[in-house]
Formats: structure tokens, C-alpha cells, sequence
């Protein structure tokens, strides 16, 4: 991975440490434990964050290891979508975000934070690595092969009947009925939309000509609010299809994604190729690690609808109890231990030493 770095920003003002009602931080997946980077038990207080539903079970499995070695810590989140995770944190309301993107340059340069000290960078770090899953329900119908621009095509609307001749040209032997498609997006501000775009942008610019973002660009199709809401759509009807973290696809259809010659599943281990294959953005803080993923690739076994989903803070906040909980929550997160929790909670990939090496010395920067 091409590592690079520079630029600073200013940010002002102080986090507000409030408790969420209704979430569900407290009730974690099992299979997580205690870190020397936070087990002295020392963590106290509240900590409050939210964003990315992609991420809800990795934070909840986070949280989990870090409150059984802190039993005077707790940790909210909300899991309200990327787009109100940084609105929230931007305006102080949290400590830390969870979001699948990274702040954008401009976004930073503009600021302010009202979560951080004045002067301070921000720390986004790359924790959670997942697959989009492409998902679909069909019955009888388990798998399906489609290429980048037979996918934008199904999203864009232009493909309405699973019977299509392109999509059969692509799955010989398979019997697709005359069906009607839906296809399900998401209605919020979300980081999952705007790596799927991204995704079709870039693989299939001749179909998709609307450029990334959270927000989903065009009319028509089925609206959902969050993961859980794209999922309980596409499972709610027949001849459905939608996108959403690879967690979870549970038992519906799946598409495999052609690469190259090749056409390739979902995997941890293909999102890891594909995140390995891509260089890191430029024009950023030490403490800022924003991955820019190389959707066009070729290599063989990368799967390329990949979302990277960064925790966000301060480099410096105005309250150090605060510092001190986001450093320990972020330091298990990002241990060997937090990062195979979440694997096996979530079919998370599992970031690499040599990124884990970066992300750590981005914690220790915190104060």
C-alpha cells in the first residue's frame, strides 16, 4: 500500500458528552476480550459516538472487550448512518464517529470541529474492512454472475426483468425468470451508497454517469433507511435487489462481480486484495489514514465493491478523560485481538500489520 502524508487543518471547540437512549452498544456478539491497550481498567465515564450501520456490530463487539476490561466505561452509539455520524461529530454532539469515508479534504479545510481542540488534526482510521454484497432475492436462485456495466444498468433502471439477455449471457445454464426487478437503495446519507457508486462510476462510466455520493443520485427504485433497512426490503420481496455490508447478507442471493476474466464472490479475503492493491489519498495529516480504492482493478481474487469504514476523532481534544476513552476504545479496536473479534462477528477482513503499524502510531498521537 502507498503510503503518503502531509497538510494540517484548524478545528475548534469541545465534545459534549451525552448518553444515547435506545442503543444497543451494551448487548455485543460474544467472542471478544480484554487488550493490554486497554486493560488497566482505568476507562471511565461515558463515551459517545455514532455513525455507520455498516459497522454497528464491530463497534458493539469493540465495546464489549473494552467495558469487560473497564467496567466503569460505557460506550454509546448510534448507529444513525455515515452521514449523520460526521454531521454529530463535526458539531461536537460526539466523541468519536463511525463513517465509510473518510472526510474529504474540502470538508476538513472548511471545518470547524466542534469535537476537538483548536488546532487539531483529525484521526480517521481505517478499522473496518467489508464487502458490499450485492444481494438479491430470487427464488431458487442462489448465485448470479454480472459485470460492471450489466450491474449500473439493473441500478440505473435501464435493465427491468431478471430474464434480460444480458444478464443471461452471463449465467449460462441459469433459468431467470421474466420477473420484474426492484431495486432497493438506500434513502439516508450513507457511506455504503457512496462506495457503491463510486464503485459503479468508476467500473461502468459509459452506464453510470453520476459521480459518488452518499446520497442516492437518481429516481426511481425502492428507498430504504439503513443497512437493516435495505436488507429487510430485499428480503420483504421477490425479484429484489439492493447493496449492503457483507454481515449481512444472511441467507439471500449474491452476486459475484466480474474482475478481469474472472468472476468473483464476496470474501474478507477479496476485500483485503483489492484494499492492498490501492494507494492511500494525499494531502493529509500524519494521523489522517484515508485509503483510495482502486475500483478498476484486475487483480486476480480482488473483489472491488469493498467499503473501507474509518473511527474518527481528535489528534487533541479539550477534555483528556475523553482523549483517554477514544484512545483505548480506538487502540482495541485496531489490536490483532479487536480486529479478529470483529472477523468472526462480521466477516470483517482483518487490517494488515503494516496498517496496523500506521493506525497505532495514529493513536498514540491522541491527547
Amino acid at each position: 500500500m502507498k503510503l503518503n502524508r502531509f497538510a494540517q487543518f484548524g478545528a475548534v471547540a469541545a465534545v459534549a458528552a451525552l448518553a444515547l437512549a435506545g442503543c444497543a452498544s451494551n448487548e455485543a456478539p460474544a467472542g471478544s476480550g480484554g487488550d493490554s491497550s486497554s486493560s488497566t481498567g482505568d476507562l471511565a465515564g461515558n463515551l459517545v459516538g455514532g455513525g455507520a450501520s455498516s459497522q454497528e456490530v464491530a463497534v458493539q463487539t469493540w465495546t464489549k472487550g473494552v467495558q469487560e476490561a473497564n467496567a466503569g466505561l460505557t460506550v454509546n452509539y448510534d448507529a444513525a448512518g455515515s452521514g449523520a455520524g460526521r454531521e454529530s461529530f463535526q458539531e461536537g454532539a460526539f466523541a468519536f464517529a463511525g463513517s465509510d469515508r473518510a472526510f474529504k479534504t474540502d470538508e476538513i479545510e472548511e471545518g470547524p470541529f466542534g469535537s476537538c481542540a483548536e488546532g487539531s488534526d483529525l484521526v480517521e482510521l481505517p478499522t473496518y474492512i467489508s464487502p458490499i454484497a450485492v444481494v438479491f432475492n430470487l427464488d431458487g436462485i442462489d448465485s448470479l454472475n454480472l459485470d460492471p456495466d450489466t450491474l449500473a444498468n439493473i441500478f440505473a433502471g435501464n435493465i427491468t426483468t431478471w430474464n434480460d439477455p444480458a444478464i443471461a449471457a452471463l449465467n449460462s445454464g441459469v433459468e431467470l425468470p421474466s420477473t420484474a426487478i426492484t431495486a432497493v437503495h438506500r434513502s439516508d446519507d450513507s457511506g455504503t451508497t457512496e462506495n457503491f457508486t463510486d464503485y459503479l462510476f468508476d467500473a461502468a462510466p459509459s452506464v453510470w454517469t453520476s459521480e459518488a455520493d452518499g446520497v442516492w443520485p437518481l429516481s426511481g427504485g425502492e428507498a430504504a433507511n439503513g443497512t437493516s433497512g435495505v436488507i429487510s426490503a430485499v428480503q420483504g420481496g421477490q425479484g429484489t435487489i439492493g447493496y449492503a455490508d457483507a454481515s449481512r447478507a444472511g441467507e439471500l442471493g449474491t452476486v459475484a462481480i466480474k474482475v478481469g476474466e474472472e468472476f468473483v464472490p464476496y470474501s474478507p479475503e477479496a476485500a483485503a486484495a483489492v484494499v492492498d492493491a490501492s494507494p492511500e489519498e494525499e494531502g493529509r495529516a500524519a494521523t489522517d489514514i484515508a485509503i483510495k480504492i482502486d475500483r478498476t482493478t484486475t487483480a486476480s481474487g480482488a473483489y472491488p465493491i469493498v467499503l473501507v469504514s474509518y473511527l474518527i476523532g481528535c489528534a487533541e481534544y479539550e477534555d483528556a478523560t475523553v482523549a483517554a476513552n477514544v484512545k483505548g476504545f480506538f487502540s482495541y479496536a485496531a489490536s490483532a485481538e479487536g480486529q479478529d473479534a470483529v472477523a468472526a462477528a462480521a466477516g470483517s477482513s482483518p487490517i494488515s500489520d503494516t496498517l496496523r503499524e500506521q493506525v497505532t502510531a495514529a493513536i498514540d498521537a491522541i491527547k
